[in-house]
This record gives structure tokens, C-alpha cells and sequence, in this order.
């Protein structure tokens, strides 16, 4: 019995491998192009929240490395072998994973910001569009008057 892993250890196991299948589902998704603000912002709501849960999965991780690390002290080889070979196959799918995860969240910050500083434009453009809109609409002055046709000048 020594050379089986406690009980605890399938549970964290398969907690685990549920939890990569399913963040890994998330993270193949493809990621539709849009310049909806409210659907960028929570898209990266769900990878911050994602990238949080991983921290928390991380605990269960570092149980399942210092778990087949005793049992090779204790276990035949061949059976600490097999354990090991499965616990590199999971930190191999979680590197993958948290970096796929912090990269997804890098680039859609960008996107955030980008599409944040190009409404920001826009809306600085529309108004200006505006008052040109007034400007241009305003009655010009009389030919005789000099002096209201260069303050006019000036404002064009």
C-alpha cells in the first residue's frame, strides 16, 4: 500500500484534468473580431477570472508533484515511473495552458485599449464635425465689411 498514492490524490487528479479540459474548451473558442467595448471588456473579464482560478488549481498541482515525489521514495520503480510519466503530461499541459491563458489576456488588453483610444477619437472627431457643421451654416458677412470678413478668416 505504500506504493499507491492516498485516495486524495485521484480526487485532485481528476479535479485537475476537468478543470484543463474544460479551460482548454474556453481557450480554443475562436475569438470573433468585434469593436463592441462591452463584449472586449467581458471577454477579458472571463480570462482575468480564469487566470484566478488557475492560481487556486495551483495548490492541487504542487499536492500532486510532492505526492509521486514521496511515493518514489517508497514505491517499486515501475510504479513511481508511471506516476511521474502522469504528472509530467500535467504540468506540460499547464505550462501550456497559463501561458496561452497570459497571452489571450495580453492581447485583448491591448484590444481594450486600442478600440477604448479609437472611440475616444471618434468622439473628439463628431464634435468638432459639429461645430464645423455650425460654423459653416452661420450667415457670412456682408462684402463691404472688412472687418467681420477677416475675424470670419481667421476662424476658418
Amino acid at each position: 500500500y505504500d506504493s499507491l498514492p492516498p485516495a486524495h490524490y485521484k480526487e485532485t487528479m481528476n479535479t485537475i484534468l476537468v478543470w484543463m479540459q474544460q479551460s482548454e474548451t474556453k481557450l480554443s473558442m475562436p475569438q470573433v473580431a468585434t469593436a463592441d467595448y462591452e463584449i472586449m471588456e467581458q471577454r477579458l473579464r472571463e480570462f482575468k477570472a480564469l487566470q484566478s482560478s488557475l492560481q487556486e488549481q495551483q495548490k492541487g498541482l504542487t499536492y500532486l508533484s510532492t505526492t509521486v515525489q514521496d511515493l518514489s521514495r517508497k514505491a517499486p520503480a515501475e510504479v513511481s515511473q508511471s506516476y511521474r510519466s502522469e504528472v509530467e503530461v500535467v504540468l506540460g499541459r499547464w505550462k501550456k495552458l497559463s501561458a496561452q491563458l497570459a497571452e489571450h489576456c495580453q492581447k485583448l488588453e491591448e484590444r481594450v485599449t486600442k478600440l477604448q483610444r479609437f472611440q475616444n477619437d471618434i468622439r473628439t472627431l463628431k464634435k468638432w464635425m459639429a461645430e464645423v457643421d455650425v460654423f459653416l451654416k452661420e450667415e457670412w458677412p456682408a462684402l463691404g465689411d472688412s472687418e467681420a470678413l477677416e475675424k470670419q478668416l481667421e476662424q476658418c
